[in-house]
């Protein structure tokens, strides 16, 4: 009777477990075949891009932060615990805001989720400052308004992760989140775990200079790359033209590091050029003209110019990388910015902002007027920017000015005195932000005006100067390729010249892996930047007199392999197309280490130098599931507890039992 009670008793207390605790997974048990399952069931890995904390040279540890969902639908919601707030996009702005003023509100925020959705609801956004990269402005005012919806929160520190969801993981947040306001005072809660976020591998290591010491980050930067149009045959610089230099850059930043895409700034300007190039290519007579144009694509520009500063800082020291050229040498800069939304009119509108030698500039501005009636029925216009701005937009151009103040050059935009980009820096800068005939036109009135240019004294030779055309195709192929996933760099073009690792393109600077190894096959360098490389060395490029397949070096000086890495190998054609390290000119590596270099008095930039370095990351990550209030943990124990006791007495009196009727045995 004992034992029967005992039995009756554990199948009880069971069915009691059960009834209350039901099972985190839905579906049939009989799924569940493995350990893998069960986790997979129990937690939910979430598609989403992260806020990653960078460290400068003036700049906490979390290893997992578990807290409730809560879904913030006002501005002015309060938190009555921490928690991991869901938050639409375009409260994001006005609650980071919010933030840096109420520590109240700071110290109850274990995380930030951000909304995928609602983007048609954002007429501006963008986390910048309002004068971007100030502190490398040549001139003093630095109180105007470039970017005026910039309200800066991407540049300020927050000791909790924020992660930027996909559409799918924003639908799935969005519902445990409201499953939490209806079962507010139930067992289960929905909570968000985030797996090492902002934080150092190192305990102190808070600051560029110490990390690199202790080896726990990396320098940002990459490599730029350049090339000449024509080959420069002779390297003597005493041989050498007045160059030409047309620069654009190729990364962007963003709040969210890998959703950095910047198609209208800088990623529409680096479409033009290439376009611009292609268009010139087809031109025989270039070698005749009075001047040689090179094309830079610089990298590491939305970090404190680092490719442009490290490009001029090659020149002076004679780099290899640099061979053939020189800063003496260069008579213009021209550089092509923002201009994929000049379409405002109803035709392409450009602005051209000049700065140095004022007759020089005349003559830049001179040249992409004549370029813009030369196109006659396709109406692009282009007008000098307002006198009233304080100079030049922020620019690659600064760092040339920086470095020399006499320095004549333009910068080609789609705005006047304030950006006409209202995503500027931000994850919403995407293709649906550009207009490709826009890009198109930029690409038309810079390959003819460039004409112009070089031909400086020359006569202007009308019949090759109209037929100087851009390929629109190639500017639609391009965006598809560059600033998409689908077919991102899968795309034909991309593919017949490297071998992309990824085909989502991503145009975050990344991080400088070690020396530069050499000026055609660094070790490290992204899939953004070969691609730029091959399709340069392509364009300017004269086949080899006897050309071959090739998968490395070619055995001719001063010819170089394109397509090396596609199956079945390249071509060894002549172009004077190199890399160039982009990294700040404050580090140097020496002795398998980074150091921080003194301020260089020479370098009137030296000290705004920022020196962003990234930590090492054991993993990004953040999934959610399901955990039950403490009470119920504490019941947990206590049934366990009674359970424990109910067996002990069932063995102790079956014991008895059984000897009893042992003895009467």
């Amino acid at each position: 009777m004992g034992g029967g009670s005992t039995v009756f008793l554990l199948a009880a207390v069971a069915c009691f477990v059960l009834a209350v605790f039901p099972p985190v997974a839905s579906g049939d048990a009989s799924t569940l075949e493995s350990v893998p399952d069960l986790v997979k069931a129990m937690y939910v890995n979430v598609e989403s891009f992260p806020c990653v904390r960078l460290l400068n040279h003036s700049d906490p540890g979390h290893d997992k932060i578990i807290a409730p969902i809560v879904r913030f639908r006002s501005i002015n919601d309060q938190l009555i615990q921490p928690s991991a707030v869901l938050l639409p996009l375009d409260h994001i702005t006005d609650f980071f805001l919010r933030v840096s003023n109420d520590q109240e509100l700071y110290r109850k925020i274990a995380g930030v989720l951000v909304e995928a959705n609602g983007m048609d609801n954002v007429l501006e956004l963008s986390p910048d400052r309002k004068f971007p990269q100030h502190a490398f402005a040549p001139y003093s005012n630095l109180s105007h308004h470039w970017n005026p919806v910039g309200s800066g929160i991407m540049w300020n520190k927050y000791d909790f992760p924020v992660f930027l969801l996909s559409e799918e993981s924003t639908r799935t947040l969005q519902k445990l989140a409201d499953k939490n306001e209806k079962t507010a005072n139930g067992y289960l809660a929905n909570v968000a775990e985030f797996d090492l976020v902002m934080q150092t591998t190192k305990a102190g290591t808070h600051d560029s200079e110490s990390c690199l010491r202790e080896q726990s980050c990396l320098p940002l930067g990459g490599q730029s790359v350049w090339t000449s149009l024509p080959p420069i045959r002779n390297s003597s610089i005493k041989h050498q033209k007045p160059i030409i230099i047309v620069t654009a850059s190729q990364d962007s930043a963003s709040f969210f590091r890998d959703r950095s895409l910047g198609a209208d700034s800088p990623i529409s300007g680096l479409i033009a050029l290439l376009t611009a190039v292609d268009a010139l290519s087809h031109l025989h007579d270039l070698s005749n003209l009075k001047k040689q144009l090179v094309f830079a694509v610089f990298n590491g520009e939305a970090w404190g110019y680092l490719g442009s500063r490290r490009f001029l800082q090659e020149l002076d020291q004679g780099a290899d990388s640099v061979s053939g050229i020189s800063s003496l040498m260069i008579d213009q800069v021209l550089e092509i910015g923002s201009v994929g939304k000049a379409i405002s009119q109803g035709y392409p509108l450009f602005y051209a902002h000049s700065a140095g030698n004022s007759s020089i500039s005349k003559k830049m501005v001179d040249a992409l007027q004549s370029a813009s009636e030369s196109l006659g029925s396709d109406n692009v216009k282009v007008k000098p920017a307002a006198s009233s701005n304080p100079g030049i937009p922020p620019s690659s151009l600064m760092s040339f000015i920086g470095k020399n103040t006499s320095t004549s050059g333009l910068v080609l935009e789609d705005f006047d005195s304030q950006f006409s980009n209202r995503f500027y820096h931000s994850s919403l800068d995407d293709p649906a932000n550009i207009n490709s005939s826009s890009i198109a036109a930029a690409a038309a009135l810079i390959a003819r005006s460039l004409y112009i240019l070089a031909s400086a004294d020359l006569p202007i030779d009308l019949i090759t100067l109209n037929s100087i055309k851009v390929n629109v195709s190639l500017v639609e192929e391009l965006i598809g390729c560059l600033l998409k996933c689908d077919p991102g760099l899968s795309c034909g073009i991309v593919k017949s010249l490297i071998s992309p690792s990824n085909s989502c393109p991503s145009h975050y600077v990344g991080v400088f892996q070690d020396l530069p190894s050499g000026t055609q096959f660094p070790s490290y360098a992204d899939d953004i930047s070969r691609f730029i490389w091959n399709f340069l060395a392509d364009r300017t490029s004269n086949l080899a007199d006897n050309s071959s397949s090739c998968t490395g070096k070619c055995p001719d000086e001063g010819e170089i392999c394109v397509g090396a890495e596609v199956e079945g190998g390249g071509r060894c054609v002549v172009s004077t197309t190199r890399y160039v390290p982009a990294y700040s000119t404050r580090l140097k590596f020496e002795d398998n280490l980074w150091h921080v270099l003194p301020v260089n008095s020479s370098d009137p930039f030296s000290a705004a130098d920022p020196v962003w370095t990234e930590s090492f990351w054991n993993t990004i990550g953040l999934r959610v599931y399901a955990v039950q209030n403490t009470v119920y943990d504490w019941l947990v124990l206590l049934i366990g507890a009674i359970i424990t006791a109910a067996s002990y007495l069932a063995v102790i009196i079956g014991r008895s039992y059984i000897s009893k009727i042992i003895k009467r045995d």
